[in-house]
């Protein structure tokens, strides 16, 4: 067992299984094949936001994470600023009321903002704040997923990439996991880690009895993303907004409207998200301009929300997605058998920690397993896989739950900004680490188990 490579199947081919692939690629001790269900290799969804802690992470994970960030066409944003829109009428733009570095610091954060009189009415459409300063330090940057995965999926070989292969089942042997796909064909690994999205086939396995209890469940948001160009967007959405690259969030009555600029700055992501009022029978619906109209009812006499409509309306079948995610999660593994990404944690994006997350669960699987000599230690490895990781993914999906609430108007803060902000401030500062120090006590747990 030892004078062989450890044989990793990883179930799913989007961002968290790529990413994981391509650390476990360039281990010596591992020979690691990727399952995707789908005819190719993609990802669903337009862009998604690396805050530096994210970036950090993917840096951790791959030697060439700059360059490949950058051959994704990935943009710096100067800021993440977040406007205040309700029904108020008031004046589009207005003056900053504070500007602040990506982490929020509470104390310091609130002495720079005051919360005096800076209520709805005259305010609305104003300026509440600036996230991640570029001239502070790294900037966020936004990138294309698909771009993403692209860069990802190229320096692995074509033979350890399996598309077109839907997982039927998995059955743990005393020689390792056995898994069974629809096609009829079937491989023997060492061990298996499922990064096979929400609905997660391998997460059954690893929950077993208890896996229709701590299903993915609708998190009480829907949203929907499109991708349009540039110029189109900068003319529905008006020019001054687009003078830099900066992802905005627009804060209303029951609902958010985001919009960022991605792909070199030829492309723009514009998402609508909102309230969901009832559980949906459906996890996707047609979008119309009445339901539109009348999820932004509130919205529609300020600066951005008829533009951002138009703007979605004229895609090909339009569509509302709703946001699901896992309330709990009793393990991340069960023998040879672990889960990672949304597969483990599902999470609303509100606070665009999704990638990042992924990222983590990558950095400490490729460590652990990177610090073991024998397939016999796969199962400690994944015991403390577990033990370091679901905590921390569990509180972001909480965390980000009750963001959404507040960016919605929908928390005790209301849409009054000074509240606002106060609720804001200590909800990112947890999701930054020193991640040399976090891997390192994944490795002494590992080595305190393995010497027990």
């Amino acid at each position: 067992m030892e004078n062989r490579r450890i044989r990793i199947g990883i179930i799913g081919g989007g961002l968290a299984g790529a990413t994981l692939a391509n650390s476990l690629f360039r281990l010596p001790s591992v020979a690691v094949d990727v399952f995707e269900a789908a005819p190719e290799f993609s990802e669903r969804g337009a862009a998604l936001g690396l805050a530096p802690n994210s970036q950090l992470a993917l840096e951790e994970l791959l030697e060439n994470a700059k360059e490949t960030l950058k051959n994704a066409k990935s943009v710096p944003i100067a800021s993440t600023r977040f406007m205040v829109v309700s029904f108020f009428p008031g004046s589009a733009f207005g003056q900053p009321i504070c500007d602040t570095a990506w982490l929020l610091p509470s104390s310091s954060f609130l002495q720079s903002c005051p919360s005096d009189d800076h209520g709805s009415g005259p305010d609305a459409g104003n300026l509440l704040l600036d996230l991640g300063d570029a001239a502070k330090g790294d900037p966020e940057l936004i990138v294309h997923r698909a771009s993403l995965l692209r860069e990802l999926l190229a320096p692995l070989p074509e033979s350890i990439l399996h598309p077109n292969k839907k997982l039927s089942s998995i059955v743990s042997t005393d020689a390792g996991v056995k898994v069974f796909f629809a096609d009829g064909t079937e491989y023997d690994f060492d061990a298996v880690i499922g990064a096979d999205g929400v609905f997660s086939t391998v997460r059954d396995h690893v929950l077993s009895d208890e896996s229709k209890q701590y299903s993915a469940s609708p998190a009480g948001f829907w949203d929907c993303r499109v991708l349009v160009p540039f110029e189109k967007a900068r003319k529905a959405l008006g020019e001054e907004i687009f003078s830099v690259d900066r992802q905005y969030g627009w804060l209303g009555e029951g609902a958010f409207i985001m919009h960022d600029v991605l792909e070199n700055g030829t492309l723009v992501q514009c998402v609508i998200s909102s309230v969901e009022d009832e559980s949906p029978s459906d996890r996707k619906h047609i979008l119309t301009r009445d339901f539109l109209n009348k999820a932004l009812k509130n919205w529609l006499s300020g600066p951005i929300a008829n533009g951002v409509i138009d703007l979605v309306l004229e895609q090909d079948e339009p569509r509302g997605y709703s946001q699901w995610e896992h309330k709990a999660t009793p393990t991340y593994a069960r023998g040879r058998v672990c889960i990672m990404g949304d597969a483990a944690h599902a999470s609303t994006p509100w606070q665009g920690a999704g990638a990042g997350q992924a990222f983590e669960d990558g950095m400490i699987l490729s460590a652990l397993l990177s610090h073991i000599s024998s397939a016999d230690d796969i199962e400690a490895a994944f015991k403390v896989y577990d033990a370091i990781r679901r905590p921390r993914g569990q509180r972001v999906v909480d965390s980000s739950r009750g963001t959404g609430e507040i960016m919605c108007g929908k928390s005790e803060a209301g849409l009054d900004p000074g509240k606002i902000m106060q609720a804001l401030a200590p909800r990112w500062g947890f999701l930054e680490l020193d991640f040399k120090t976090y891997v390192q006590e994944a490795v002494n747990k590992l080595d305190e188990r393995l010497r027990a």
